[in-house]
């Protein structure tokens, strides 16, 4: 008999934040290379913004697409293929000859990539009880700032000693390939894993919101699905705030560039947002999961930290006010700390809410729906800032993030959905 690993959920959480560090340093490598690319091509905003739309269209109805694929075929099998296919995307930008080019890599990619966060929310519901889940998922979603930090240097590493933004991509598509090898070795569901131990698997298994539940339990049908409120809630949540974070991940370059300042020489101005972020989403997950310790209600402390960080978004609209570096980036960092914060608890939500082999369906409708918006934001970030400027956009994402905390306060909380057993109490 094989020799247990101690706590091996945690080993499990580390190899999905690895596989969300490895996916953002992939997608932020155009973003960084923004402007030298813009350049190459004589491309305003508008134009740049297409390449942008064609990867959220792809990640965007991609997430339904393989939220559903992951529930049938199980997260070991799943995240293979999608990593190995957007790995290969990744590398073949490095071939890309102008728009159209782009364009169908982007695409690709975006395809590819749509299947992380739905199967590491399912793999969170299969491998940690509900009072752990809130910094299981903090765990993998933080590698989507390390991410965002980390390639800036890499890709501008490269970039400085080459001189050629397409081995930028060839390099940074490689890390995905050598990840598989290490996920396929580590990575069982709870029942069947020969490396964990008795006493852990009984804790996984008792802590799971329904006790009945499996890892290879059916999907409930989407037309169950999309008639219950809370599903609605968790796609309105996430459509209404990822467009803030993915106004600052796809455009903070460019940003910067309007303001005034060499995106070269303000490395601190992309590491503080991420990095803040990475703060935000061991605070959401953490402080959630502590008032879960002390007795509140999973929903009542899943509510509470999406009202704070809902609130704290609005300081974005701070920086059309001021002029100074410093406060520029100490405003992106804390409405980025506190989105993060907030995507924690609404990616925690499938986990509390549905059945395991529902989860990660659920997350993948809800990426969808946050695709959706992200992909209208985008575009009208380039008209508008290409007529006006960043500032209406600036307010506007200041705000909308409100909307969303009102959805979260109002939708997700026990209901018909609840007492038919559809779903677990929250």
């Amino acid at each position: 008999m094989r020799k247990s690993i101690p706590r091996l959920r945690w080993y499990i959480g580390g190899i999905l934040f690895l596989s969300t560090v490895i996916n953002y340093i992939d997608r932020q490598t155009l973003s960084v290379l923004a402007p030298h690319i813009k350049d190459e091509f004589h491309w305003d905003n508008s134009t740049f913004a297409l390449l942008i739309i064609s990867f959220r269209i792809a990640y965007s109805f991609g997430q339904t697409a393989s939220g559903r694929f992951l529930d049938i075929v199980g997260i070991r099998k799943g995240l293979s293929i999608t990593v190995a296919f957007y790995s290969i995307a990744a590398m073949l930008t490095s071939f890309a000859t102008g728009l159209k080019s782009l364009c169908a890599f982007r695409f690709l990619l975006g395809a590819g990539e749509s299947a992380n966060w739905p199967g590491a929310t399912k793999a969170v519901a299969e491998w940690f009880p509900r009072k752990e889940s809130g910094w299981a998922v903090a765990l993998f979603d933080s590698g989507s700032a390390i991410g965002g930090a980390v390639a800036p240097l890499l890709v501008y590493e490269i970039y400085r000693h080459t001189g050629d933004w397409r081995l930028c991509f060839l390099v940074t598509g490689t890390l995905g390939l050598l990840w598989i090898p290490l996920f396929r070795w580590l990575y069982r569901s709870p029942e069947d894993h020969p490396r964990i131990s008795t006493a852990e698997r009984e804790m996984i298994l008792a802590g799971r919101g329904d006790t009945s539940q499996t890892s290879t339990a059916p999907p409930v049908p989407y037309r169950t699905l999309l008639r219950i409120p809370q599903t609605w809630g968790i796609v309105l949540a996430k459509a209404l705030t990822d467009p803030v974070w993915f106004f600052i991940a796809d455009w903070f370059a460019i940003y910067l560039v309007s303001r005034g300042f060499r995106p070269e020489d303000s490395l601190l101005a992309f590491w503080a947002p991420f990095l803040a972020a990475d703060i935000g989403n061991f605070a959401g997950g953490g402080i959630s999961s502590w008032l879960i310790a002390r007795g509140w209600s999973t929903g009542r402390s899943r509510r509470a930290v999406a009202v704070v960080s809902g609130i704290g978004m609005t300081t974005l609209a701070f920086t059309v006010f001021f002029h100074s570096f410093a406060v520029l980036v100490i405003c992106f960092a804390m409405a980025t700390l506190c989105y993060a914060a907030f995507s924690t608890i609404v990616l925690a939500l499938p986990a509390d809410l549905y059945k395991t082999g529902s989860v990660a369906s659920v997350s993948g409708l809800s990426g969808t729906g946050a695709g959706i918006g992200t992909i209208a934001a985008t575009y009208l970030t380039g008209v508008v800032s290409d007529k006006y400027s960043f500032e209406p956009i600036l307010i506007a994402a200041s705000l909308v993030p409100l909307l969303a905390t009102a959805v979260v306060v109002l939708m997700i909380r026990n209901g018909k959905a609840t007492k038919e057993g559809i779903i677990n109490p929250i």
